[in-house]
């Protein structure tokens, strides 16, 4: 643990100091390109739509750490510090952040400007969605990096257990009976009453919830409990006790079984990536084989706005102080975030609702169908709630805030402990990770 404190602190204090030798380089010069990721989510889109750019004596070299308790940010951390001391193609070229703790790099010089020293310019990225670059904008009003997607969420079901459960799998009469947070609870206990569970686990809603707090988890170094994670435990003892659902964590293997062929949930909460990256590979009876109808669950499923807007995730892009690769970088920001076409062919085909307004107005509005969807076109679902998120109530905190709520939370679920006891076991585990907040 004092490993993981020491880093944290050196990166902070490194902040004023790793912006010295931060200009622009006239060339791609390296011939290692060293990626930073949590997942091969990246490393996919990246395979996909440019790697065949990608100057042929370059090797990409993908530095591959799961997020997990923190991991991807310590090894991070740890390899920022060593930055300056290395032989150029062993230095970081790029690395990825996710919104929850986007800003603890945002601030600093360890990330470039994506305009001045990256070199898009502003109407590259004039059409991707305002929040999108809120989130990687300093403090000074620069630009420290771009994504591919946008993600605003919603309720992913299960259209066979919708027919037994409601009597239709229709999207709008789905999401009308879905509306608001009285009406799923009550589908909730229909489901129950037949045989199935609302959703797979604890976690499931927690992001609904957490997405529509009206206060940061840390305000002047203090935690925030802000009633919208009070309210999120109250519902999930509720459906815990009821058996309204499976005891699944999420990305746990039981979770997952949840999607397949033999699952009995009705449905999962999530933005156009967890279609994609999560639950369509999590449908499929037999991994080798095409993803087709047929296959598992695969087009046994369907989208609704549900209870309450929310978004979760995004992947950004930062280009790392020290790279000898601006030229490349740059060509793949260029690619990747800004691209209409690729956008387009990015939501197509794989679902993933992307970061450029026209291009997903374009797929909305066309007759696009996604095969795991049963053909639906859920684009346009997204569409409202993509140009309406709001980020201002992120911290560099959130990403270990969240997980430890949710990790001291399940003793109380299952009645182990009261909750007392697990707000006692959260305030621990958070004080430990982050020693200079007060509770």
């Amino acid at each position: 643990m004092k490993k993981i404190v020491i880093a944290a602190l050196a990166l902070a204090s490194l902040v004023g100091l790793a912006g010295c030798n931060s200009d622009k380089k006239s060339a791609a010069s390296g011939k290692v390109l060293n990626i930073h990721v949590w997942n091969t989510e990246f490393q996919e889109r990246f395979n996909s739509y440019f790697a065949a750019k990608l100057p042929a004596d370059v090797t990409v070299n993908w530095i591959i750490t799961p997020s997990q308790d923190n991991a991807y940010q310590n090894k991070l951390d740890e390899a920022l510090m060593r930055q300056d001391s290395l032989p150029a193609d062993e230095k970081i070229d790029m690395f990825l952040v996710e919104a929850d703790y986007a800003l603890k790099y945002v601030d600093t010089d360890f990330t470039l400007d994506v305009i001045k020293d990256v070199g898009l310019t502003q109407d590259d990225i004039k059409n991707q969605y305002k929040y999108t670059k809120d989130i990687m904008t300093s403090s000074n009003g620069v630009l420290k990096g771009v994504t591919w997607q946008a993600c605003p969420g919603g309720f992913i079901y299960r259209r066979s257990i919708a027919k037994a459960v409601l009597g239709t799998d229709n999207p709008d009469e789905v999401g009308l009976a879905l509306s608001d947070w009285d009406k799923f609870n009550e589908v909730a206990k229909k489901a129950k009453s037949k045989g199935y569970f609302m959703l797979s686990g604890y976690d499931d809603a927690f992001r609904v919830f957490s997405d529509n707090m009206k206060n940061p988890w840390v305000v002047n170094n203090r935690i925030v409990i802000d009633p919208q994670i009070n309210a999120w435990i109250a519902q999930t003892k509720e459906f815990t006790q009821n058996g309204y659902n499976n005891k699944a964590s999420l990305w746990s293997a039981e979770s997952t079984q949840g999607m397949g062929a033999k699952g009995k949930v009705f449905g999962y909460f999530g933005p156009a990536w967890f279609i994609d990256f999560v639950m369509a590979p999590g449908s499929l009876e037999d991994q080798n084989a095409a993803k087709t109808v047929g296959n598992g669950s695969y087009g046994d499923w369907a989208f609704c706005k549900g209870p309450q807007g929310f978004s979760w995730g995004g992947t950004w892009l930062c280009a790392c102080k020290g790279t000898d690769n601006i030229d490349i970088i740059r060509d793949i920001f260029k690619t990747l975030t800004c691209d209409a076409d690729v956008m387009t062919e990015i939501a197509k085909k794989s679902g993933d609702f992307t970061n450029n307004i026209p291009a997903m107005e374009a797929v909305a509005a066309s007759d696009y169908q996604n095969p795991f969807l049963g053909g639906q076109n859920h684009i346009k679902f997204f569409l409202d709630s993509a140009t309406s998120i709001d980020k201002s109530c992120i911290t560099q905190y959130d990403q270990g805030m969240s997980e430890k709520i949710q990790s001291a939370m399940k003793d109380y679920f299952n009645e182990k402990i009261t909750l007392d006891q697990a707000w006692d076991n959260f305030y621990r585990s958070i004080l430990e990770m982050y020693p200079n907040l007060q509770k």
